[in-house]
């Protein structure tokens, strides 16, 4: 017989519920069956709006953050940019240039979550542009 989850225990997978928004998902997390998940968010129901609606607040609350530091960010990338051409021309290494091109790339742009045309995940635009200018062999 399995151990009865406590109620911080349930909370946690109703939380990771919420943010995952899959039953298979919070088991895996939380070493759980995904009918042990739905057990816990079907009984405390009043709890994953609360969790759901939490959710929602702190994204808003850290997109207005992101918009009032718009500016500086801005800022900070342009620095990055600016010296990215020297980083580049002082490398040592191939892999010195690379990691420098690819962090650039990865932070900077983000997949949109879409889909492509064969199901993959969507292109970032950097890569969606080389592939305009180079085709699909990138």
């Amino acid at each position: 017989m399995a151990a009865r989850l406590t109620d911080k225990q349930k909370k946690k997978i109703i939380a990771d519920y919420v943010q995952l928004g899959s039953y298979r998902a919070a088991a895996k997390k939380n070493g759980v069956s995904a009918d042990s998940v739905k057990r816990a968010v079907d009984r405390h129901d009043g709890f994953a709006q609360k969790a759901a609606q939490k959710k929602e607040e702190n994204t808003a609350d850290i997109l207005a953050y992101m918009q009032e530091n718009r500016d500086r960010v801005c800022g900070l990338i342009t620095l990055g940019l600016d010296a990215l051409p020297e980083k580049i021309k002082n490398a040592k290494t191939a892999t010195e240039i690379t990691t420098a091109l690819g962090t650039l790339i990865d932070k900077w742009t983000a997949k949109s979550g879409g889909e492509d045309a064969r199901g993959g995940p969507e292109d970032d635009p950097i890569t969606r542009a080389l592939k305009g200018k180079y085709g699909d062999t990138i």
